[in-house]
């Protein structure tokens, strides 16, 4: 009996020791789970920026990760708001990057960033931007060029034609004139306006000074005004 109770009492030592050995196996840590870097600020260009130059610098704020990964950011600029059209995406690390795009057209762009084990935030807000064009030079006409009649001249009552001539460095400018005419000086009264011939005729009918002078216009905003010319009438 005694050998019994000493077998069984060693089996009970045994089994406790077993099960301490047992709970140690829980002590392992838990991994971290990764997540996913801060969502970027767009910086420059501005949203709604007009006139902006086809070379440009885009520039975004930095994002933070939780587990200090490695970040980069995906670029994209399209010309529609959807990014489906004539979409251009870069990758880089750095917090700028410099494009050369088309003149004259809307463009869009966004941001996100991405880490190191494919973790993406979510895209940035979405602005745009127009790219300026290429400058339209136009010259404006030179001044009318006296004709006829002689300065200071004096002339018979009854019709009297203007004449005068006006050249523009622009060769395929089509040039109209605006015509003044009256017994003040300067002309105040406008007896034609728009006409493309370089000549109108008047009919003066008192002896007295008359004055007139004609400005110039080139069709896109351009314009000169001649000098005050006038003549007598008898």
């Amino acid at each position: 009996m005694k050998n019994i109770r000493l077998f069984i009492l060693s089996l009970i030592v045994f089994s406790s020791c077993s099960s301490g050995d047992g709970g140690s196996d829980d002590s392992s840590p838990t991994p971290e789970k990764n997540t996913a870097p801060t969502t970027p600020a767009l910086s420059y260009p501005t949203n709604n920026l007009v006139c902006a130059s086809n070379v440009l610098t885009f520039e975004w704020g930095v994002s933070t990760d939780a587990q200090n990964d490695a970040i980069s950011y995906q670029l994209e600029i399209a010309t529609d708001n959807t990014f489906s059209q004539n979409l251009n995406s870069s990758k880089v690390t750095l917090l700028s990057k410099q494009l050369t795009l088309a003149k004259g057209k809307s463009y869009y762009w966004r941001v996100r960033a991405t880490d190191s084990k494919n973790a993406s935030s979510s895209y940035s807000a979405v602005y745009n931007f127009y790219t300026e064009g290429d400058g339209i030079v136009n010259h404006v006409p030179f001044a009318p060029v006296l004709v006829s009649p002689t300065l200071n001249s004096v002339q018979a009552n009854g019709s009297t034609n203007l004449s005068w001539t006006a050249v523009d460095a622009d060769a395929n400018d089509i040039l109209v004139y605006d015509v003044y005419f009256g017994t003040s000086n300067p002309p105040t009264n406008k007896v034609a306006t728009d006409i493309t011939l370089n000549s109108f005729a008047v009919n003066p009918t008192a002896a007295v000074d008359y004055y007139w002078k004609v400005v110039v216009k080139d069709g896109k905003g351009g314009s000169t005004v001649g000098q005050v010319w006038n003549f007598k009438t008898n």
